[in-house]
């Protein structure tokens, strides 16, 4: 699966672009739409939206093969879209050490979507801007529950990676 234009936008949405090194809610520097600045990338000049949509769709294959590697049952695509966009921006780390992740590998999919509305902290605290992607999230995991996606065979996910 790839994530649709409804997921690609909830992205762009949340993120915003930003042509400029900043640091985000949880204080690692990002630049683009929500791209984390790590050793040895440097920005010194910016980046425009053509970089960043770039930068971004990388991004986005990396949380669309998180996903394919970690989810072990069928999804909608509103359900796929909600799990790239939770990827890219917690990381694969937490959703693989996530109830989220336990519930629907079990086969306890509305569980799982309720999951998503709890990742709405950050430093602690609940955040506002954090709180309305989690709600878009859930919103997407909802909606469309008819098409399914059977997972691909694990030979097939270890060749994309």
């Amino acid at each position: 699966m790839q994530l649709s234009a409804a997921g690609l936008e909830l992205i762009k949405r949340s993120e915003g672009f930003r042509g400029h090194l900043y640091m985000d809610v949880a204080g690692f520097p990002t630049i683009g739409y929500g791209h984390r600045v790590k050793p040895p990338e440097s920005f010194p000049g910016g980046i425009d939206e053509a970089q960043a949509s770039q930068m971004l769709a990388k991004d986005v294959g990396q949380a669309e093969q998180a996903v394919a590697r970690l989810v072990r049952v069928a999804l909608t695509q509103g359900q796929f879209d909600a799990l790239v966009d939770f990827c890219f921006n917690l990381g694969a780390g937490r959703l693989a050490a996530s109830n989220l992740l336990r519930d629907l590998n079990a086969g306890r999919h509305d569980a799982a979507g309720q999951q998503l509305l709890s990742w709405d902290h950050a430093c602690g605290e609940v955040n506002a801007g954090l709180k309305a992607r989690r709600e878009s999230e859930f919103h997407l995991w909802s909606e469309g529950q008819g098409a399914v996606s059977t997972p691909p065979p694990a030979q097939l996910i270890e060749k994309r990676l």
